[in-house]
């Protein structure tokens, strides 16, 4: 059986050694090197974003729909 690698060893160390969390930290702190590695990935308060659409809600006792919580754009 033949096994073909897209990457090399090199490149396949590179990727398992990134941050896999920072992308909306305020702040990335590195701690050591190798595979003693820490990322600490911070986010500063008030800084909070909202992730998608608005929750259009659920449905009453009776199945009516009570709309979106957030219409008027109060929380961002």
């Amino acid at each position: 059986m033949e096994v073909k690698q897209s990457r090399s060893a090199e490149e396949t160390i590179a990727r398992r050694l990134r941050n896999s969390g920072g992308v909306e930290a305020d702040k990335v702190i590195k701690s050591g090197e190798g595979v003693r590695r820490v990322f600490h990935n911070i986010h500063l308060s008030g800084s909070a974003k909202q992730h998608g659409a608005d929750n259009k809600g659920e449905g009453d006792i009776h199945g009516n729909k009570r709309g979106p919580a957030n219409t008027k754009g109060q929380i961002p």
